[in-house]
């Protein structure tokens, strides 16, 4: 059985289903996933360790997520969603009608891709704290987890962590555009077109949605921290400087 990748902070282990669900104890889960937490070459800069003698089971695991995050990211989340009784009810009505074999595919797609980009959505903003990176926005209906590599060029890395910012909606349209990027320290930069539109019209929304956080450095989470490549790819080919 493989480990579900759900993000729930370590604290809040006890106040979940999950451990019940897995015939676990919540301390059982909590070492499991300090574990796998310790797996993370970024936590091993930071000399985060976790139990000695962790099994080559963990070390696989972690290593075929951090390998095809799309497959199993998405299956993790499917097999979740079953021990926890969380079925989407219109995805289950799909199931139920009598659909021609082209039909049948094609909503099987549309479901695995409701369920990639719930699993997206719930992870990043989890481990954004459900604020957003730039501006700290807290309110969540205002978010987006938004895709650094574009998820139409870039299907191999859809539901990888390592691939999303969690950004609030105008801010999130404008990286996606090319309107704003990040520079090699994570910085904040604006893009010609924002700047030449908030010097010649003065537009007091755009200075502070934007130019105001210019070279503010991106808030950066505890766990699957943007990839640096990842971002140097979007500064490269798709910022608009």
């Amino acid at each position: 059985m493989r480990v579900t990748s759900n993000i729930t902070p370590v604290h809040c282990i006890t106040q979940t289903e999950e451990p019940q669900k897995l015939q676990r104890t919540p301390s059982a889960l909590v070492m499991k996933l300090c574990n796998f937490g310790s797996l993370d070459p970024r936590h091993q800069l930071r000399g985060v360790q976790g139990l000695k003698g962790i099994s080559k089971a963990d070390r696989q695991i972690w290593q075929e997520f951090e390998n095809n995050w799309t497959e199993l990211a998405l299956e993790s989340e499917e097999k979740l969603q079953v021990l926890l009784g969380v079925i989407n009810e219109q995805q289950e009505d799909f199931t139920r009608l009598d659909f021609s074999e082209n039909i049948k595919t094609e909503t099987e797609a549309i479901r695995k891709v409701r369920i990639g980009q719930n699993f997206f959505r719930k992870t990043i903003l989890a481990l954004y704290n459900y604020r957003c990176c730039i501006t700290g926005n807290p309110i969540p209906l205002l978010l987006t987890a938004s895709h650094i590599l574009p998820w139409s060029q870039f299907p191999e890395q859809r539901l990888n962590p390592h691939n999303g910012l969690c950004l609030a909606r105008t801010h999130d349209t404008a990286f996606d555009r090319g309107l704003i990027s990040f520079d090699e320290d994570l910085r904040l930069i604006i893009g010609h077109e924002i700047e030449k539109k908030a010097q010649d019209q003065g537009s007091e929304t755009l200075a502070l949605n934007f130019i105001n956080y210019r070279g503010k450095t991106l808030n950066v989470p505890a766990r699957f921290s943007p990839d640096l490549d990842f971002l140097n790819y979007h500064r490269y080919h798709i910022f608009q400087g």
